[in-house]
């Protein structure tokens, strides 16, 4: 089911907050999502430790979530990270794979990925997206927001207006 908000030349609802020029609103983007390149400089940390460093991610921008970063196995730090249990399925993209950090697994995952994606979302097979509440991620230097809710791995920045799914008040969108 798309939203009534996607369609070309429809308005986004009345309580979407309005983006200011260089910002985005995520009631404007898509559903389903829509992936697109990105070569902003991505960065995530853990303490003094670089996990992954790109400026060749995808981003997923889907109606009323922050945009999650996609980042290419190549451009992570492998050796930080270990696979833990658990999993879960997007109706999208397909069956998640969950990563957490070498140093203390039993924290949970930190990280996802999907090892057989939809034909659709092909271009992220093994690429990995980060929680920015679990690791210090940045976007263009920008420490990123975590976005609310404890399932949600959207990464808010300046460039981005809501609400967000996952605030109080939008289980049903």
């Amino acid at each position: 089911m798309r939203s009534m908000w996607n369609f070309k030349g429809q308005k986004r609802p009345t309580f979407a907050e309005t983006p200011a020029t260089g910002q985005e609103s995520v009631w404007d983007y898509p559903r389903p999502p829509r992936l697109l390149a990105d070569a902003r400089l991505v960065e995530v940390k853990s303490g003094d430790q670089l996990i992954a460093r790109s400026d060749r991610t995808f981003r997923v921008c889907e109606t009323a979530s922050p945009p999650g970063f996609y980042i290419p196995p190549e451009d992570i730090e492998w050796s930080l990270l270990c696979a833990v249990a658990g999993g879960s399925y997007c109706e999208w993209k397909g069956a998640a794979s969950y990563w957490g950090l070498q140093s203390k697994p039993e924290a949970g995952p930190v990280a996802w990925s999907y090892p057989k994606p939809r034909a659709a979302y092909i271009k992220v097979k093994g690429y990995v997206s980060f929680y920015p509440g679990r690791v210090e991620c940045y976007l263009a230097g920008e420490r990123v927001r975590p976005q609310p809710g404890v399932f949600y791995g959207g990464w808010i920045t300046d460039d981005i207006v809501g609400p967000f799914k996952g605030e109080p008040g939008t289980g049903n969108w």
